[in-house]
């Protein structure tokens, strides 16, 4: 009787751990911002959408409007995609967090280099859906 009240009790907790949001089409499920939201961490819906329109109002990739993109991953596929004054891919390195954004999230900051030039500050946050087709400030992007 115990193992089917601990197996019962497991299977809640699962159930409970559920993704948050709903996976929207064509996008890979964010599990880690799932996760987050589960904690009391991160926006979503409305207060997420108001929040993303104030943050538009700073320059993409800066503390106040960081990169949203999704995991580890998509930050790197967005940094790989930037592209110097001279069409050059430029060097990245993270820095580390930086402590929660705009979004209620952790924001990364990777230092971006291009040939000759001073690392520029990338800030970004890896708990949404990603596709960020917009470069920051002094780069260009290729798709």
């Amino acid at each position: 009787m115990r193992k089917f009240i601990a197996l019962a009790v497991i299977a809640a907790m699962g159930i409970a751990a559920a993704p948050i949001q709903e996976k929207q089409e064509g996008k890979v499920p964010n599990k880690g911002r799932d996760m987050m939201l589960s904690m009391g961490a991160g926006m979503k819906g409305k207060k997420l959408a108001k929040a993303i329109l104030e943050a538009e109002k700073s320059p993409i990739g800066s503390k106040a409007n960081p990169v949203r993109e999704n995991m580890p991953e998509g930050e790197v596929a967005y940094l790989r995609k930037l592209r110097c004054e001279d069409g050059a891919a430029p060097k990245f390195e993270r820095a580390g967090n930086v402590g929660e954004g705009p979004y209620g999230f952790i924001v990364d900051l990777y230092k971006v280099t291009c040939p000759g030039k001073a690392a520029v500050d990338v800030h970004i946050d890896m708990y949404h859906d990603g596709g960020e087709t917009r470069p920051v400030p002094g780069f260009t992007i290729v798709n």
